[in-house]
């Protein structure tokens, strides 16, 4: 059995497009699922062998960053330009959402850092510590996740934020990733 990184780039997307980068994200994290049930297929078959080390490694590398960032992007940016972008209406239905979500994130973070355990656990050399349950549970509750941002959070972005507003947000996600801001255009 092979846990190679295949399709590990997943779709491309850029800060330019932010909304587009949040639904590539979700891409990835999906690829990232996949990538987990075969370690677990693979420590079960093969131990914790070089291959599972270093999917283990690539597992822990993502969901400390991208994941991390790809929350702090919703929390910090796009959420805060949905209310701003429902001034005047009634935000009782953002502010519902914008809970909803920091909620799920925050049990998704602690999800992650019991399966973040597990698979530290594995590369030294426990190819038992990565439990079904675990990578079960976890992947269970990022799918629900994903696919209430994907069916409400951003249509409705795509509905109500104008380009100044994806602008911010696009320029949020530059700098949250150290990547250059670009030149003010003429």
């Amino acid at each position: 059995m092979e846990i190679s990184a295949r399709g590990a780039a997943g779709p491309a997307a850029s800060c330019e497009a932010p909304l587009e980068m949040l639904a590539a994200c979700h891409e990835r994290m999906r690829l990232q699922f996949d990538l987990l049930q075969r370690l677990l297929q693979h420590l079960q078959q093969q131990g914790a062998d070089v291959q599972a080390l270093d999917a283990c490694a690539r597992i822990q590398r993502y969901f400390d960053t991208a994941a991390r960032d790809h929350h702090c992007d919703e929390e910090e940016d796009l959420l805060p330009a949905l209310l701003e972008a429902m001034a005047g209406s009634d935000a009782v239905c953002i502010r519902d959402i914008i809970a909803r979500l920091g909620r799920e994130h925050r049990a998704l973070e602690q999800q992650w850092q019991s399966l973040r355990k597990a698979l530290q656990e594995v590369q030294a050399g426990d190819a038992q510590a990565l439990q079904p349950l675990l990578v079960e549970t976890f992947i269970a509750a990022y799918r629900d996740h994903i696919d209430y941002e994907q069916a409400e959070v951003l249509p409705m972005a795509e509905r109500l934020l104008d380009d100044e507003l994806l602008r911010r947000i696009g320029r949020a996600m530059r700098l949250r990733r150290g990547i250059p801001d670009l030149p003010a255009q003429a």
